[in-house]
């Protein structure tokens, strides 16, 4: 059984910052009943996402993920998984958890993550640190790479209408990979 706590450096920085002006908010006006309720919703939503956790059990072949004391949690049955892979977040993946055009993202901290794609189509982005041994829990079957089609240089030319010039495609501007 695998299972890996990355901590939530970055979610924590950001509500240090927040606090930061929560201070000054205080120190300005004095202690009311606004600062006090907000430093405590500061205070709960630091517990609530100090880390993210990725939990891989051979025994009841299943995948989990949650943040903190279980915020979030999602299991996931080999069975329903089509494949995994590694693959590298970018900025606009963000932290914390959300929907993006990738599917869900569960990210605490940095770029390394991998993309488990589910038979019915749906994707998740588990952000770790530890990527290597993550992708080696699970089952081999399942780290099945699928066949690259057209490689990046094909992709830049659109040649589909022969009586038309090639046409070079843009590149996506908040590609960070």
């Amino acid at each position: 059984m695998y299972k890996h706590t990355q901590f939530a450096w970055v979610i924590w920085a950001i509500l240090l910052w927040i606090s930061s002006f929560l201070a000054v908010a205080a120190q300005l006006i004095g202690f009311n009943a606004g600062i006090v309720g907000f430093a405590v919703l500061l205070v709960l939503v630091a517990i609530a996402f100090y880390g993210l956790t990725v939990e891989v059990n051979q025994s009841s072949h299943s995948v989990s993920f949650w943040f903190g004391p279980g915020v979030g949690k999602k299991t996931l049955n080999f069975d329903d998984i089509e494949s995994v892979r590694a693959v590298r977040n970018s900025l606009r993946h963000g932290v914390g958890m959300r929907i993006s055009h990738d599917g869900w993202v569960y990210a605490a901290a940095g770029f390394s993550a991998i993309e488990i794609l589910l038979k019915d189509g749906t994707k998740y982005r588990v952000g770790t640190n530890d990527q290597e041994t993550l992708l080696t829990s699970f089952p081999e079957v399942l780290k099945h790479i699928p066949e690259v089609i057209n490689t990046p240089e094909q992709t830049d030319i659109d040649e589909d209408d022969e009586e038309h010039e090639p046409v070079k495609k843009r590149k996506d501007p908040f590609d960070f990979s």
